[in-house]
């Protein structure tokens, strides 16, 4: 028995990433305040050394004229530190308009980019929110890529984001 399990789990260990999905949920609330704009939000993979594995999501204002709405990209710190000021707006499959208060859904399989070149390994999840005339904020959901089994992982922002969760399946 001990022999199956380890070669089973040997065998998870080596299966291509390329089956493996990973799907993101992300709630924008609803703020009770005076002067409520939309939040830029980017979603990106970080590897243990916070470098960037992968970049997924980037919500920006893109109907201002004269690309005006990437200018406040900097307010998202940390995703602009470490690659937004690195990038030339829009990228396709990674920009969009920013989106109204509610719950959102990002799907990603692993053989396509951007995580078709993601190494196995352990991985944080990053999602960071930003409103102009309101606040910032981040949070970090741990992740290992490929998901050997099936897994769900869940967190709450305290006010820019609400419930954030990735599903991993293999």
């Amino acid at each position: 028995m001990r022999m199956r399990a380890t070669a089973l789990f040997s065998t998870l260990l080596t299966a291509p990433a390329g089956a493996a999905e990973l799907s993101i949920s992300l709630q924008v609330p609803r703020l009770d305040v005076a002067e409520y704009h939309r939040p830029y939000v980017a979603v990106w993979i970080e590897r243990p050394d916070q470098s960037v594995a992968a970049n997924l999501a980037v919500w920006y204002d893109i109907a201002k004229p004269g690309r005006e709405g990437t200018k406040w990209l900097k307010d998202m710190r940390q995703w602009w530190r470490r690659i937004g000021r690195e990038l030339d707006m829009p990228v396709d499959g990674v920009s969009g308009a920013t989106k109204p208060a509610g719950e959102h859904a990002l799907r990603f399989s692993g053989d396509a980019a951007p995580l078709k070149s993601l190494e196995p390994g352990t991985y944080q999840l990053v999602v960071e929110a930003a409103r102009e005339v309101g606040g910032r904020e981040v949070v970090r959901l741990p992740l290992t890529w490929p998901a050997p089994e099936p897994q769900t992982r869940e967190t709450r922002g305290a006010e820019e984001l609400g419930r954030v969760s990735v599903t991993l399946t293999p």
